[in-house]
């Protein structure tokens, strides 16, 4: 079995909004955030909250403040974890449009064909 690895979702007009988020944090904070992110990639989904649909979220403590990624699993096996949404958590729920943002760039990202073309 292939190892899980991380992949950064890309706009079509080559942004990509969570690394950019992630390399926007302090230091201590972006190695919490990759260190929850490392987490998963090793553990696998039974370390994520699962949000719907292929939708999950990896949860990183920062300093006095909480970091969400949303991600969803890619490929044959799902062996590509395919970051979707970055943001600074202030409430218990993720807030539902934060979730459909997620949902609608899983779906862009498979639109343009993306995951197929660089299939595992």
């Amino acid at each position: 079995m292939q190892a899980r690895r991380w992949r950064h979702y890309r706009t079509a007009a080559g942004r990509q909004p969570v690394k950019e988020f992630i390399d926007c944090l302090g230091e201590k904070d972006a190695a919490a955030v990759v260190a929850a992110m490392e987490e998963v990639q090793a553990e696998g989904l039974s370390s994520a909250r699962h949000l719907g649909g292929q939708v999950y979220e990896v949860r990183a403590d920062g300093i006095r403040v909480i970091y969400r990624i949303l991600f969803a699993p890619q490929g044959k096996r799902s062996q590509v974890l395919l970051t979707l949404v970055a943001l600074r958590k202030k409430t218990r729920k993720t807030p539902p449009h934060v979730i459909q943002l997620a949902k609608q760039r899983l779906r862009d990202w498979n639109e343009r064909g993306i995951s197929k073309s660089r299939r595992e």
